[in-house]
């Protein structure tokens, strides 16, 4: 196939749902283990931390609710299923792990809900999407980690649920730079809008 890849997208993808009325913002597991050198999980993701705490701040601001996410097993990975049987690095989030700390500054307040998940989304056996239906929300900021795997599952998820999906490029990260955009271009194609931090922090202070 000859085609530019965007003209070839934008002959069937090529639309902008925009920003919701009512958003939530969520930060997918922004742990320990993919900013400890020595680790597996190691991305060197110290700037998209950097950009959702940035962006969390000004939500706060403006009385967006926040969620956060990270992942937790039961020892020996039981409640992981397949996922943790194929995914070695899973070890790193048994209960009581520091891998799975929170990492330098990120610091939840003690009323923005923390959501422990087995799976790569965020919605996939959580209460998070009866939460945000019961709240009136109607989008929702994601950032975090990884771009391929948690942020694309939970904007998918986000999308089936009916809720807007907004994905802050700067505030998401991978392991390596091809599969961080590759995933943002297929998920503004099809399934959410991908937006920079200035976008959305200039819509966050529009709010308040």
């Amino acid at each position: 196939m000859s085609d530019d890849l965007g003209e070839n997208y934008k002959k069937a993808y090529d639309n902008a749902l925009g920003f919701g009325k009512r958003p939530a913002m969520i930060l997918v597991d922004f742990v320990q283990a993919y900013f400890e050198p020595d680790n597996m999980l190691y991305a060197d993701v110290d700037d998209a931390l950097a950009s959702a705490i940035r962006v969390r701040d000004i939500a706060r601001s403006a009385n967006v609710p926040i969620f956060y996410t990270n992942v937790v097993y039961q020892a020996g990975g039981i409640d992981g299923g397949v996922f943790f049987k194929k995914a070695k690095p899973l070890v790193n989030f048994i209960k009581g792990s520091p891998m799975g700390a929170w990492p330098e500054g990120l610091d939840p307040l003690p009323d923005e809900p923390i959501i422990s998940k087995q799976y790569p989304s965020a919605f996939f056996g959580t209460s998070l999407s009866t939460t945000l239906t019961a709240m009136g929300i109607d989008s929702l900021i994601i950032t975090g980690l990884t771009t391929s795997g948690c942020i694309r599952a939970t904007c998918i998820d986000c999308c089936s649920y009916g809720f807007i999906p907004i994905i802050v490029a700067d505030a998401c990260g991978d392991r390596h730079e091809d599969p961080h955009r590759a995933n943002l271009f297929d998920m503004n194609a099809k399934y959410g809008d991908v937006v920079s931090e200035a976008a959305v922090t200039a819509y966050l202070k529009s709010l308040r």
